[in-house]
């Protein structure tokens, strides 16, 4: 009698959580994407409503058929929106750094050269704070 659990006895979880293939897209792009998608929905239904008002010989064919061309220019610069923001955000944001690059040598080196630059200057810090309240003692 099985009732829908394991060897264990355990029940079975229903929701399984399981790892991202792939990361999630950007907010700008994600943006462009849905009012992409809603352009070309509301395109496609005044599509399929021309076709059949046309179908039935109804007056509104004709203003539908020229607001469904006007509307496929507007889905299809949307659809380019979408490539434009995503390269343009992958311009400005997309760094891919691999280990032998240059820019990433270049940023290590940098780091390093303000960490030595910090460390030398609290070292300076605190020989004049011990040098002043050691000598103020010493002399009193």
């Amino acid at each position: 009698m099985n009732t829908g659990g394991n060897r264990s006895g355990a029940p079975r979880s229903i929701w399984v959580e399981e790892p991202l293939t792939h990361r999630r897209m950007p907010d700008p792009v994600r943006i462009a994407a849905v009012r992409a998608m809603i352009v070309t929905a509301v395109t496609l239904t005044q599509a399929v409503m021309a076709f059949l008002f046309s179908v039935t010989g109804s007056w509104l064919a004709f203003p539908l058929v020229l607001s469904s061309v006007g509307s496929t220019v507007v889905a299809t610069w949307a659809v380019l929106d979408v490539w434009v923001t995503r390269q343009v955000w992958h311009q400005r944001y997309g760094v891919v750094s691999a280990p032998s690059s240059t820019a990433r040598q270049l940023r290590r080196e940098r780091r390093q050269a303000r960490r030595t630059a910090r460390a030398a200057a609290r070292a300076a810090a605190r020989i004049r704070r011990r040098g002043r309240a050691g000598g103020r003692l010493s002399q009193a």
